[in-house]
């Protein structure tokens, strides 16, 4: 009898975890934690994971050419190791302890205080925690695309630390922390100036300070595998729905707006892009229309939250000709060697998409409308403070970190290391070995 009973309870025990896990609503009694809201931040954070390594990684490795493909592999897995560590440090305090106008201070570092049973929300503080280091891992990642095929890995380590701690931590602290952008009522809901603004603007700045790749703009510098940057650019459109309907920390009717409106957003950004492309060469291209679902993804990201879907396809439809046309003249008419486009796709795009948050977030448009005692010309004011702040703050700092970094070690290679490639001459490594395949 006692055996019958025990087991009867172990089943009652599962049953009741299985319940929590699936049940809207149901909690586990006395702690807050609510079962569904877990379950569903634990997916999001695996895939906001995802969209570094392997999207973003593949994205950006297709994209380089043959000899320096390694390179960025190995950036964008070092970053995720290098942000990992710093974050349990000190830099998820900074982020989000004590909130603060500027910054959470230090009383978080290496996790004092977070356990397993420390709550934020409905969420464990530690799940938290995790679901937001993807999101520090992939933004100074972002980053490296503007120093394609040119910079010292070395120097990349250097800027990941520096930048990471003065300028990634304070700006989500500002935003998402208690700061006080997020004081005066300033949307962002998954990122669009902590992230792409951010991302952007250092990209632009790094971009400007390294120079140009030997043979630029005159030397025509191909991608040497689209189909790998396909493969990329469709696991970071999947990885997307973690980094935004994740972002409602809740397994809830706003996370279930942020993913279609997502996804909305990345299809018509899309087309926008394959239009143009197809309006002004005759033929739309497999680059151009994956490129248009990234600007359309980073531009409804800031906003993913707070917008209808007609909100969202309109502000994908013009991040898909913005971006479009950013591209065309930051390399064609400026001539800025941002190797892989990141400022005028993130950067543009997390500008365009912060700023409309103000404008489609109105009840009347579909959104959800804006804090208390907020109007639309009110909220739209705030949106470009606080995009202007993010750039001013990072590029001040993003220029002072390289120019640190370049007294350091250099973040530059020679012109001869830059013509033989970043692989063997950083890694000592191939990334195909094509004469050992043909015997």
């Amino acid at each position: 009898m006692k055996r019958f009973t025990h087991r009867h309870r172990r089943v009652a025990t599962t049953l009741g975890a299985l319940a929590a896990l699936v049940v809207p609503g149901v909690a586990w009694a006395g702690d807050g934690l609510n079962g569904a809201d877990t379950a569903w931040i634990l997916v999001a954070t695996a895939l906001v994971l995802f969209m570094n390594i392997p999207g973003l990684a593949l994205f950006y490795g297709g994209l380089v050419r043959t000899k320096s493909v390694l390179s960025v592999l190995m950036q964008c897995f070092a970053i995720t190791c290098v942000v990992s560590m710093l974050w349990v440090m000190g830099v998820y305090s900074m982020a989000f302890g004590e909130a603060m106008p500027f910054w959470g201070g230090l009383g978080k570092a290496f996790f004092n205080g977070v356990t397993d049973q420390t709550m934020t929300g409905t969420i464990p503080e530690m799940l938290f925690s995790m679901f937001q280091l993807t999101f520090a891992i992939i933004t100074p990642a972002l980053v490296i695309g503007a120093f394609a095929e040119r910079v010292r890995f070395s120097a990349v380590m250097i800027f990941t630390i520096l930048w990471l701690v003065l300028v990634y931590a304070p700006i989500c602290h500002w935003v998402w922390g208690g700061g006080w952008l997020q004081e005066r009522n300033f949307m962002d809901f998954a990122g669009g100036a902590v992230v792409h603004v951010n991302a952007g603007i250092a990209a632009l700045v790094g971009a400007l300070m390294l120079g140009r790749r030997k043979g630029f703009p005159n030397t025509l510098m191909l991608p040497h595998n689209v189909t790998m940057t396909f493969t990329g650019a469709a696991m970071l459109w999947v990885g997307w729905f973690g980094f935004n309907a994740g972002s409602a920390l809740a397994a809830d009717g706003n996370a279930a707006r942020a993913m279609i409106v997502t996804h909305m957003g990345a299809a018509a950004g899309s087309l926008a892009w394959m239009a143009m492309e197809w309006i002004r060469h005759g033929k739309p291209s497999v680059l151009g229309i994956v490129t248009g679902m990234v600007a359309g993804l980073g531009t409804i990201t800031p906003a993913s939250g707070f917008v209808g879907v007609g909100g969202a396809i309109a502000i994908g439809l013009m991040a898909g000709f913005v971006c479009y046309w950013a591209t065309q003249i930051i390399k064609q008419k400026l001539h800025i060697d941002d190797s892989l486009d990141v400022f005028p796709v993130h950067g543009v795009g997390g500008i365009l998409g912060t700023i409309l948050t103000g404008v489609f977030a109105a009840t009347s448009l579909g959104g959800v409308g804006y804090a208390e005692g907020m109007t639309m010309s009110s909220q739209v004011t705030i949106q470009v403070v606080g995009v202007l702040a993010t750039a001013l703050y990072s590029g001040v700092m993003t220029y002072v970190i390289l120019k640190i970094a370049d007294v350091m070690v250099g973040i530059r290679v020679s012109k001869d290391e830059e013509t033989e490639g970043l692989d063997l001459v950083l890694h000592d490594e191939r990334g195909y070995n094509l004469d050992t395949l043909s015997h």
